[in-house]
This record gives structure tokens, sequence and C-alpha cells, in this order.
């Protein structure tokens, strides 16, 4: 009877292993807005075919707002520009999700802050990945990347950003 309790433990130990395998597919950040206040937690998890990013925000204007991955891992205040364009894997970058000959890797949809400054949502894309395949770009190359809220909705066609204007918050992923 000891034996196979001991062997039960084991196999349950070793069935656990792949759950702590899965877990290097998953990265987060802290959401921090233009004065370096905390704004919410952004998490992005790896998926077969893209990419699944959980956010949950306060502290933001009500509203529509544009939502970005950006290519590099820093969010360096106020405007948030040492985190790079949008991320991409060909050049010139074409941007919006109504774009036909669109390119931009980085565009998501919008995000609706609710009057009380919240927001939570999952978005999923197929544009990125999160350590490259399928032929997508990696979010976690060399130099990382971020996610990055603006201040307006994008309109999906506009270039570059879709006319979402100033950069309010940012998220370095690790």
């Amino acid at each position: 009877m000891r034996r196979s309790g001991f062997l039960s433990l084991v196999l349950a130990s070793a069935l656990a292993v792949p759950s702590l395998a899965c877990a290097a597919d998953h990265v987060t950040g802290a959401l921090k807005g233009t004065n370096g206040a905390v704004h919410g937690i952004v998490d992005v998890t790896g998926a077969p075919k893209g990419v699944l990013l959980r956010l949950q925000v306060q502290g933001l204007t009500p509203g529509w707002h544009g939502i970005h991955f950006h290519e590099k891992g820093s969010c360096a205040p106020p405007k948030f520009t040492s985190a790079g364009a949008h991320v991409h894997a060909a050049t010139p970058v074409v941007h919006g999700l109504l774009n036909a000959d669109a390119n931009d890797a980085g565009d998501l949809p919008n995000l609706y802050v609710a009057a009380d400054g919240t927001a939570t949502v999952e978005l999923y894309s197929t544009l990125v990945s999160l350590k490259g395949g399928n032929n997508l770009p990696a979010l976690m190359d060399a130099d990382g990347a971020s996610v990055v809220i603006h201040a307006k909705p994008d309109d999906y066609q506009t270039q570059p950003i879709g006319g979402s204007g100033d950069r309010v918050a940012c998220a370095v992923l690790h």
C-alpha cells in the first residue's frame, strides 16, 4: 500500500512538470501612466496560433482607446517613445485592421474604458507570437516588447497609428 501511495505521488509530481513548462509561455507587465502611477496589469499568454492578451486597467480616461503591441521592452515616461513603433515583420509598415494592405502585427482592437476609469478585457491576436513561430513576429525577442494604450481610439486605417494620439499608458512585458 505504501509503495502505491509513493508511486501515486511520483506520478502526480511528474504530471505537474508539463504545467511548469507552460508557465514560460506567459509574460506580464505593470501598466503605468505618464506620471509613473500604476494603472493596471497586462498578461500575455502564448497560444498555438497567436497570443491571448488580458488587461485589467483603472484610472484611465473613459471612452475608446487604441492599444498596440510595441517593438521594444521599454516604457520611459512621459511619452513612452522608447517603446518604439508597433511590432512588425515587414517594412514599410502599413497600419490598420481594416486596411487590406496591412502588415502591422502590433494592431489590436480598441479598448473601452468605463465611466469609472476601469476596463477588464481579453483580446486574441493571430498577428504575433510570444517567442516566434508560425512565421509570426516574436514579442519576446532580444529587445522585448511592450503594450501601449493611446489617448484616442484607433480608426484602423490612418497611418501610422490609426489616429490614436498620444501614448497614455505603457507596460513592459517580461
